[in-house]
């Protein structure tokens, strides 16, 4: 399994292509990104009843203003909330695919649902390949949880996935054990779960990993631009960028 040339020559909106009015993992967001030619990347959570939402936090707050989980809230209570600042509601996976409809690249990343990127994934990497029986486009899967890749891997091996990566500092993952991180941070799992990609941190490029797994076949992206100077720099090592802030 290779991923497709597209996701290397389109760069990505970052959970869109959104702007003041315009949230992040919004429809909204992937008109824009749409009719700006780009790719969309977007996050999966589930909801309570475990359908896939397009919605990056656990908490609700900062992107509705309501307090709770998302993954507490049942999707008939989420479809009436509205995103901060606009009249947009937070879309099913299956409503954003509607839309997309295979017009562009869509890269997919399903948040960790163990809390300590560990085993636990629940059902919902098996929710979001469902969702994308016979979806009909470019498209492609990560998350920063090898667990959920591998799992979502086994229930749809023919699309491509990867591993959404970077340097695990502490200070960003206090969750995850110090053994674990290091683990992470060497991409240790990438075989195993049958990546074909990396989605790794800009600040990280540098990594030795990064340069061997390219070295061996392996796409790499690069998250998150957000100026033409920081895209210039990434693309010394990187064959494509997500990016947000400003058009790519």
């Amino acid at each position: 399994m290779t991923l497709p040339q597209v996701f290397l020559t389109t760069p990505i909106a970052h959970r869109g292509f959104h702007a003041p009015g315009v949230p992040e993992n919004s429809l909204a967001a992937a008109r824009a990104a749409i009719e700006a030619g780009y790719g969309i990347e977007c996050d999966i959570q589930p909801a309570a009843d475990g359908t896939p939402m397009v919605f990056h936090d656990y908490d609700m707050a900062r992107l509705t203003g309501q307090a709770g989980f998302i993954a507490q809230t049942s999707p008939a209570d989420l479809a009436a909330l509205r995103l901060t600042g606009s009249d947009e509601k937070i879309p099913t996976l299956a409503e954003f695919l509607d839309l997309v409809a295979g017009r562009v690249p869509l890269l997919i990343e399903i948040k960790d649902q163990d809390g300590r990127l560990g085993p636990d994934v629940g059902d919902l990497p098996a929710r979001v390949a469902q969702a994308l029986e016979g979806y009909d486009g470019p498209v492609a899967l990560m998350s920063f949880s090898p667990d959920t890749v591998a799992a979502f891997h086994a229930a749809a091996p023919a699309v491509p996935v990867g591993l959404t990566t970077c340097d695990y500092a502490e200070a960003d993952w206090p969750q995850v054990p110090a053994e674990r991180r290091e683990a992470l941070s060497l991409i240790v799992d990438y075989d195993r779960v049958g990546a074909c990609f990396i989605s790794h941190s800009r600040g990280d490029l540098g990594n030795p990993r990064v340069d061997a797994l390219r070295a061996d076949g392996a796409a790499v992206l690069t998250w998150t631009i957000r100026s033409p100077e920081q895209e210039a720099e990434a693309r010394k090592v990187a064959q494509n960028i997500t990016f947000e802030g400003y058009a790519a």
